[in-house]
């Protein structure tokens, strides 16, 4: 994870420099790139976003987006995938999805890359849940496990196959954790 020393700067003139891939975020004056997507990372972002949308598009009830960058709060982070309510989804004047999303996901996930630190990570899935998210998960390929962050409550680590993962209220969905890194097989 690399982090660019500039001194001063503030969030307004890093929302200016033109994006980099891998996203970098603005963290506490900070400017730390997301290190590049992998394999199991890039497969898991993938059909996360593809399996929330297919229960919660279609009802216009919310939509999760992929590599979406959020300010809010002092930081500009770019969670693995965001899940905006519908009524939430910020629009441009045509009626479109707007370029910029200022508030906190309802539904923050992170998927933990190797050379990513769990503890900044977490620190940004902790931020959305100080500033309006409902839920947030941190997604361990190489273990087989998610720590979920309900609003509220203690943190839960779920490592059993069978278990059924907890989701924000506003997604009707069912997914068992050897579904979600069943998806790592081919």
């Amino acid at each position: 994870m690399a982090q660019i020393a500039v001194e001063k700067l503030t969030l307004e003139e890093f929302l200016k420099l033109p994006e980099t891939k891998p996203a970098n975020e603005y963290i506490d004056g900070r400017i730390i790139q997301k290190p590049m997507p992998q394999g199991k990372h890039s497969r898991l972002q993938g059909r996360l976003v593809t399996a929330i949308n297919a229960v919660v598009e279609p009802q216009r009830i919310a939509l999760a987006f992929p590599e979406l960058r959020c300010t809010f709060a002092g930081r500009s982070i770019v969670p693995d995938v965001a899940v905006f309510a519908w009524d939430r989804i910020p629009v441009d004047e045509n009626g479109d999805v707007a370029n910029t999303f200022a508030a906190a996901p309802d539904w923050t996930i992170e998927i933990l890359s190797p050379d990513q630190s769990q503890t900044k990570v977490t620190g940004n899935i902790l931020h959305c849940l100080s500033h309006g998210s409902k839920m947030g998960w941190l997604v361990d390929p190489d273990e087989r496990s998610l720590l979920v962050y309900p609003l509220g409550q203690q943190p839960q680590l779920l490592q059993e196959p069978t278990q059924v993962l907890p989701v924000p209220d506003l997604v009707a969905m069912q997914l068992a954790a050897d579904e979600l890194f069943g998806w790592l097989k081919l």
